[in-house]
């Protein structure tokens, strides 16, 4: 798990210590002590902290993790990018998750080591989470999806791979209007992400990291950018199962 997530009862961003106390106190620990299987007690405990992603392209005034430490982000003042932490967590909230994850915040980008770890954790924390919410911040209806720039960022390829999404627009209103747990798995939404990734359909629905079929990652990867350089590469580490350090 990422070492920090937002508690989406309070809006609190907890670091490991706040997530064991949060656990320690609920009825869910004392369950535990009825349970005799192996199996139920990691069941248990993997529902308890079962916690969604957030993939968006980053915007102005994103809030860091100094702008939330000790904060409740329902109270604070609405700047775009906290509007997307507190859409996050109550869409997670309502949909029965109490832990929600943003790599804005959630990181302490002061640490280069937390800083190099979080970049070789990156997709195994979304391949983690119980689902991905995609935001797509210039998109105002399902049919403007292959020219939006989520698709065109380099990071957001291994988010779309790792796991369920399901996307919303620029008002957060859904892509698609279904009830579907996962907007991959809908006909129409995979044929626009066919168009606008270049990934085939069967990839987009249950990809799995390693260096097999390279080759197409790349090419997926060719035509997107990154704010540093470097970034092009470390984005891919996730993608191949690549560990290496990460001198960012």
């Amino acid at each position: 798990m990422p070492p920090r997530l937002l508690h989406t009862p309070t809006g609190a961003l907890c670091d490991r210590d706040a997530l064991i106390s949060h656990f320690v106190n609920s009825p869910a620990y004392l369950e535990l002590y009825s349970l005799t299987s192996p199996t139920q007690i990691r069941a248990k405990i993997s529902l308890f902290f079962r916690f969604t992603t957030l993939s968006h392209r980053w915007g102005i005034r994103e809030p860091l993790l100094r702008d939330n430490e000790g904060e409740v982000i329902y109270d604070l003042e609405r700047t775009e990018g906290l509007a997307k932490l507190q859409q996050i967590c109550l869409f997670s909230l309502r949909h029965k998750f109490s832990w929600a994850w943003s790599d804005t915040c959630c990181i302490d980008k002061d640490s280069s080591a937390e800083l190099q770890a979080a970049i070789g954790s990156m997709f195994s924390w979304y391949h983690r989470s119980s689902l991905t919410i995609v935001y797509l911040s210039d998109a105002s209806d399902a049919g403007s999806l292959a020219g939006n720039i989520w698709f065109k960022r380099g990071w957001t390829l291994q988010e779309l791979l790792a796991s369920r999404a399901l996307f919303y627009m620029q008002d957060w209103s859904p892509s698609l209007n279904s009830d579907a747990r996962n907007h991959k798995t809908g006909p129409s939404m995979l044929q626009a992400l066919e168009k606008a990734t270049g990934a085939v359909a069967w990839y987009l629905e249950d990809s799995s990291p390693g260096m097999d079929d390279a080759r197409s990652k790349l090419h997926w990867e060719s035509d997107r950018s990154t704010t540093r350089p470097e970034d092009v590469a470390y984005s891919l580490f996730g993608m191949f199962k690549v560990h290496l350090p990460a001198i960012h």
